[in-house]
């Protein structure tokens, strides 16, 4: 049964007199994509970070997985469930991939900072980095060092390290920036994979990608939520394509 994974409740964030987010409530549900779009500034970032504990709200709560988790660090929140991309690619890149995904796969393990354990003799960390890579197309790429990898792989790499930490829900910020057109097509198609295991939040620029993947979709314009609903019903609002999409002909 499709359920609630993620529920954010009049989340706001305020920066001395600004509202970066402003009253914004969503639910992320098990097997949909909810994209939130707007304009640079419009606080889909800040939002992000409000989800996952990169910043602690000023107002409202956040739910993951029945736990209030308002507050709470984000390494703690990550445990809970959580997995995210960043705008700009974090990976560490003198690493191979299989390396990458093995420290996040890693932090999953009762004592993770166990210095003198050989990577290689960790069987199940070994086996969920695997998982990962193969999961995010990357399985025969495992030994290039990720600073030799296009930027759509580093992209999925990124994901990949979500994925071996086992999340409940993927927040996911501007996964396809940068990308040529093939690059983008795999991962619009990772993503399809990902989505009946997954909760999603997608925050996207790339419209086509949007109207494509997205079975819920937010609008926000100066940290408020201007409209939400299905994508065709929110894209046939006079008032997003005002703020945002253009006035269509």
């Amino acid at each position: 049964m499709t359920e609630i994974l993620l529920s954010a409740k009049n989340l706001t964030k305020r920066f001395g007199g600004l509202a970066a987010v402003s009253q914004v409530s969503l639910d992320l549900w098990l097997g949909r994509i909810h994209a939130v779009i707007g304009p640079n500034g419009a606080g889909k970032s800040t939002l992000t970070n409000l989800l996952s504990g990169d910043m602690t709200p000023t107002a409202g709560s956040v739910t993951l997985a029945g736990q209030d988790v308002t507050g709470w660090k984000p390494e703690k929140i990550s445990r809970a469930g959580l997995g995210r991309s960043y705008q700009k690619t974090n990976i560490f890149l003198p690493f191979t991939a299989l390396e990458n995904v093995r420290l996040a796969a890693q932090s999953r393990r009762p004592h993770a900072a166990r210095w003198l354990t050989r990577a290689k003799s960790m069987v199940a960390t070994n086996e969920a980095a695997m998982k990962a890579l193969e999961w995010a197309g990357l399985k025969d790429r495992r030994t290039l060092v990720a600073g030799a990898m296009s930027h759509g792989e580093q992209r999925q790499l990124e994901i990949a390290m979500s994925l071996a930490t086992d999340p409940k829900v993927l927040l996911l910020d501007e996964p396809l920036a940068g990308m040529g057109v093939a690059e983008a097509e795999r991962m619009v198609q990772l993503l399809v994979d990902l989505k009946p295991h997954h909760a999603m939040m997608l925050v996207e620029h790339d419209m086509d990608a949007v109207f494509t993947l997205a079975d819920q979709l937010t609008v926000m314009l100066n940290g408020q939520v201007i409209a939400s609903g299905p994508p065709d019903t929110v894209r046939a609002d006079p008032t997003v394509q005002s703020a945002y999409l253009g006035q269509e002909d």
